[in-house]
């Protein structure tokens, strides 16, 4: 079975980080848990960017105003 086709475990991966304990990590480990997820926050804007500009392409194809 490919990894897509699989069903999506309960709770998602922003909900399983927020419950993880902090207090083991070293302040620099920290930070660069900050930055992996300020990187992975620009990609999901960036996938939601593209998703929306993708609806609005299909919509003014689409579209029956104007024709």
């Amino acid at each position: 079975m490919d990894e897509e086709d699989r069903p999506r475990p309960l709770g998602d991966a922003a909900s399983r980080l927020a419950a993880e304990d902090l207090a083991p990590y070293s302040r620099a480990e920290l930070d660069e848990r900050i930055a992996l997820l300020e990187a992975e926050i620009v990609r999901v804007r960036n996938h939601r960017n593209r998703a929306a500009d993708h609806m609005a392409a299909a919509n003014a194809l689409f579209s029956k105003s104007g024709s």
